[in-house]
């Protein structure tokens, strides 16, 4: 049994976002500024109070996978599975030459925030318009939240443990961090983690219409999501897919693979305060960084970027700036901080994933993506937010905040690594 001196380090990165295809498209329109917010493509959106989202643009499952593997596949699970492939390909992983032992030593661990609601809304009104005996046999497998790591594991003959973590907005850090401690206690040397979602579709719009959560700048879709933002009025859904390859050290050093960084550790708390709301004053959120700055062995004054949850709501923002104060003191001043759901929406299971890649991008190279959107200030927003503009500066050590309905808090330490 390996032990918590146990190394995990970051090997692969994969993204399919609503700002680009790749980690490479996306790292660029992150440091661009690039909007991927417009007017609903999936469903007419005339009626709903925000007509506008950030969806993944131009994407043929077919590109990617055979039409029998798409039909058996929610939209949530393609976009696993296409991200997941880059992150292998990135790792120097070719699941198709893996020896049997090390297949067994692979684990699956992909969360979603919601799982397959596109075929859940299609299949309950094909129940109700049609009947019982129309339904799909594949309903079940298609809607189940674990069935992006399932088939993942199918797909890429992975033995070792698979599952799926759901904690809302806040799945993909579970899903780093529990795959992080299956290395640690030796039931696997690599994994295959992160999250997935793809939600918009006309019930959850609906839904989050009726929750007052989302903005209706209908007029200017690209510039809606403005976090810390004195106009702020809600998040902008968003959708996609995070994926990472994390392995032991001993075992990306033994096989000669590039590291892009080493996880230092997490943080984790519930409010237990509001089903949706946060705890006003950030208790939770504080909390869970101070486990992060203990587990991590690292002071404060170490930690030069941090990437907001910033969703551009207007008690959320506020609460997490406050949180920050209390934990980081007199540095939360001098720490660059930026929310790049400015850019991408909120991607709810899967927004965690993507901006722990903006994170580790950020300390690769020394670049800061900025919050854009912003013109006029908030008096309780009060930190360094990168606005507008991406800024070059040194980083090495990188925390990522994501906060899920529930009260369910996660943040995750990240060192640049250095093969010195």
């Amino acid at each position: 049994m390996a032990g918590y001196e146990t190394r995990v380090v970051i090997t692969g990165l994969g993204a399919l976002t609503p700002i680009g295809a790749n980690v490479d498209e996306y790292w660029k329109a992150l440091c661009g500024g690039v909007s991927g917010s417009s007017r609903i493509t999936r469903f007419d959106p005339d009626g709903y109070a925000s007509q506008f989202a950030c969806e993944v643009k131009g994407f043929d499952p077919l590109d990617h996978m055979s039409r029998k593997l798409a039909h058996r596949l929610d939209p949530y699970s393609q976009y696993a599975l296409v991200a997941g492939r880059e992150a292998l390909d990135d790792a120097g992983i070719d699941p198709e030459t893996m020896p049997a032992e090390e297949r067994e030593r692979t684990g699956t661990i992909i969360g979603s925030g919601i799982g397959g609601i596109t075929s859940t809304q299609k299949e309950v009104v094909t129940w109700h318009e049609q009947g019982p005996r129309r339904v799909s046999p594949l309903m079940l497998p298609l809607i189940i939240s674990n069935m992006a790591g399932g088939m993942a594991a199918i797909e890429f003959g992975f033995k070792g443990p698979s599952y799926c973590t759901v904690s809302a907005c806040a799945t993909g850090n579970n899903s780093l961090c529990d795959a992080y401690m299956i290395i640690q206690q030796g039931y696997a040397e690599t994994v295959l983690c992160g999250s997935s979602e793809a939600c918009i579709v006309g019930s959850v719009v609906a839904g989050f219409n009726s929750m007052k959560a989302l903005s209706t700048r209908n007029d200017s879709p690209e510039t809606a999501s403005r976090p810390f933002d004195a106009t702020r009025d809600g998040f902008v859904m968003g959708e996609g897919a995070g994926m990472f390859v994390l392995e032991s050290l001993e075992h990306a050093q033994k096989r000669g693979a590039r590291i892009y960084a080493e996880i230092l550790g997490f943080g984790m708390s519930t409010d237990a305060h509001h089903m949706t709301a946060p705890e006003p004053e950030g208790s939770g959120a504080a909390q869970a960084m101070r486990r992060l700055l203990q587990d991590s062995n690292i002071k404060p004054e170490e930690v030069d970027y941090l990437n907001m949850h910033g969703t551009s709501t207007t008690l959320g923002d506020i609460a997490e700036t406050k949180a920050i104060k209390k934990v980081f003191g007199d540095h939360a001043h001098r720490m660059k901080i930026s929310s790049t759901k400015s850019m991408t929406g909120h991607m709810i299971g899967a927004a965690a994933s993507a901006e722990a890649i903006a994170s580790i991008l950020a300390m690769r190279h020394g670049t800061i993506p900025p919050t854009t959107n912003f013109n006029n200030p908030d008096p309780d927003c009060d930190l360094d937010y990168t606005f507008n503009k991406a800024v070059e500066v040194p980083v090495n050590i990188a925390v990522s905040n994501s906060f899920g309905f529930g009260g369910h808090n996660t943040t995750a330490a990240f060192r640049k690594w250095d093969e010195a």
